[in-house]
């Protein structure tokens, strides 16, 4: 495992400059001329978190203190005359523990001092989560019984315990305790109830053409009408793309009221022909089922503006990495996963083959809408 004595402190510097701008670890391997699995294995250790910088108390010996100490204890000095020779002057009593738990007169080496007293004030704080068991547990429970988010179970403590402050962690806390083991907090196996899966913090990208959710001029899923919302009436969807492969996937579109499917073929991710195969497929249905469209910021629909040009249907965006906010599509994808499974090509798919699928789930029974079908419920609002 590496290990970071292996990396020098130049190395260690780049190695969190190139990480906190998003460069992969395999590319910060070559630029240190590292081998990759040292860096990730590193990495991995610290969780993905860059650890706090050890800085020596104001009050303690220094190294040239020691080395001081040294000097005098060659030439035979007593231990407060060395003391006082010290700059700032220190009592005889901390002179002679220093020299009493290093070797003693004979055996005292500023260096091999220096680097024990280092080691000796390793002392990490305790993690909050540590020192209160209750809220550790409920934390706990939270993340493994409820799979709920950092974030979800910090608000939701600071509302359901609002006098009582021993009962408060912050999300980032939990994220640590999750990623960086040495805290001693959070079972490291509690991270896979993660929505990610993530075994240690990511990175963003501070180059604006490497990050997703660039999308230009993107209105936001909050502006959306209220009746998309509530889901009063017909029209409103949400889509997303569904990947086969990473070099292959198809579109899914899904009526908010009806749970009504629509399966496109994709060409490619260029964002001008998911725009144009979206347009096509579009006009199968009458124009009044066709108002909005929530998508996830996803660069292939960066051709929006063009997209609502040739349809007349406004698209609106999601919050970044919030895919929630397309529940009726993800819960849908979920279901596609039956015929679509992950990492298997849907390249050989036809359009008839996909419609096909789409018509399976559009005359299923759903508990969503009362045992109704998405065709009856689509119907319905139709007349």
């Amino acid at each position: 495992m590496g290990n970071v004595l292996s990396f020098s402190e130049d190395q260690l510097e780049q190695l969190w400059a190139l990480r906190s701008a998003g460069v992969p670890s395999s590319r910060i391997a070559r630029r240190l001329g590292r081998k990759p699995m040292t860096v990730y294995f590193y990495l991995r250790r610290c969780g993905g978190v860059r650890p706090a910088t050890r800085v020596r108390g104001a009050d303690r010996l220094t190294m040239a203190d020691r080395e001081e100490i040294s000097r005098g204890l060659a030439a035979g000095l007593s231990m407060r005359v060395i003391a006082a020779g010290l700059r700032p002057a220190r009592p005889s009593s901390t002179v002679s523990r220093e020299v009493a738990r290093n070797g003693g007169r004979r055996g005292y080496r500023a260096a091999e001092a220096d680097q024990a007293a280092w080691k000796r004030a390793r002392r990490p704080k305790v993690s909050v989560l540590v020192a209160r068991p209750s809220l550790r547990q409920l934390v706990e429970s939270k993340l493994e019984t409820e799979q709920w988010s950092p974030q979800q179970i910090a608000a939701w403590l600071r509302t359901e315990f609002p006098d009582d402050p021993e009962m408060r962690v912050s999300h980032e806390t939990i994220y640590l305790s999750l990623f960086v083991q040495s805290r001693g907090a959070l079972r490291r196996e509690l991270s896979a109830h993660l929505r990610t899966r993530r075994l240690m913090r990511q990175p963003r990208s501070s180059n604006p053409d490497e990050r997703r959710g660039r999308i230009p001029d993107a209105v936001s899923i909050s502006e959306r009408p209220a009746e998309a919302e509530d889901r009063a009436v017909p029209g409103h969807w949400e889509g997303d793309l569904l990947q086969g492969t990473a070099h292959d996937q198809i579109a899914t579109l899904v009526e908010r009221k009806s749970r009504f499917v629509m399966l496109v073929k994709m060409p490619s991710t260029n964002p001008v022909e998911v725009s144009q195969a979206l347009a096509a497929k579009i006009r199968e249905l009458p124009d009044q089922l066709w108002t909005t469209l929530t998508w996830d910021r996803g660069k292939e629909m960066k051709d929006h503006a063009q997209f609502t040009i040739d349809t007349g249907i406004q698209v609106y965006f999601c919050d970044p990495r919030a895919p929630w906010q397309r529940g009726s599509n993800e819960n849908t994808n979920g279901l596609l996963r039956q015929y679509f499974p992950k990492g298997k090509t849907v390249a050989h798919f036809t359009q008839d083959e996909l419609d096909a699928v789409a018509l399976k789930l559009n005359t299923r029974p759903r508990e969503t809408l009362g045992w109704m079908t998405p065709c009856q419920v689509l119907g319905q609002a139709m007349r």
